[in-house]
């Protein structure tokens, strides 16, 4: 069930114009940094989506309630990467994953916005949802404090392989952190299945772009 009253809140960023058709860079500013995104056209996981935007300055405002600092954290599905950089100037150590195709100009977002800083190493792997799991990240080894998640439901047909992915990686203490821009009725349905499945708490809400930024964690026994 949802919980609480979700704060409303506007997103705020900094950009410059876009001036290549094929590769974008855009300006942001979290925690003080300026972090330059490249963004491609080719592929749904190379621009960046509003779920991010939120995501990012929540965590920043936030720090309080979600202190990063030396925290594990797994962004699954993270596109051009700059939830993952966010994270890492917040101090945590972070592993970036996402799709084959996406992983060269994700590695070269995060590397060249964090290769400067005292901070951990950000990690960057291949994860395909439901897929080698238990041989990729077996959990005898691989345990997260944090999983971030944003945008990563749309028209797909990878939506319960996703899931399985929430479930795998959701251990007890962990904090699951999805925001999601809501426009389908398959928005609604997955979230109705994380709420039947984890304790569920609507965070905060981005009216100006439909955005829902939810904190899921496992239901104790």
């Amino acid at each position: 069930s949802l919980t609480g009253s979700p704060v409303t809140l506007k997103i705020l960023q900094n950009w410059v114009p876009r001036v290549s058709h094929y590769f974008d860079k855009e300006h942001y500013m979290y925690v003080g940094h300026q972090i330059v995104i490249q963004e491609s056209i080719e592929h749904f996981g190379a621009v960046v989506w509003p779920g991010a935007l939120a995501l990012s300055q929540y965590l920043e405002s936030n720090q309080e309630q979600f202190n990063l600092k030396d925290k594990k954290v797994l962004e699954i599905g993270a596109g051009t990467g700059l939830l993952s950089i966010v994270a890492c100037i917040l101090g945590a150590h972070v592993t970036a994953t996402d799709l084959p195709e996406v992983l060269e100009n994700l590695s070269y977002n995060i590397s060249r916005n964090t290769q400067n800083l005292n901070m951990h190493k950000p990690e960057v792997k291949k994860l395909v949802w439901g897929e080698g799991l238990n041989e990729d990240f077996p959990l005898s080894t691989y345990h997260y404090d944090f999983i971030l998640a944003t945008d990563v439901v749309y028209h797909h047909g990878a939506l319960d392989p996703l899931l399985a992915t929430m479930v795998y990686f959701c251990k007890p203490g962990t904090v699951l952190l999805w925001a999601n821009k809501f426009r389908f009725s398959t928005d609604y349905e997955f979230l109705e299945k994380v709420s039947n499945i984890f304790n569920t708490t609507i965070l905060a809400e981005f009216p100006e772009s439909n955005v829902k930024l939810l904190k899921a964690t496992v239901r104790k026994n």
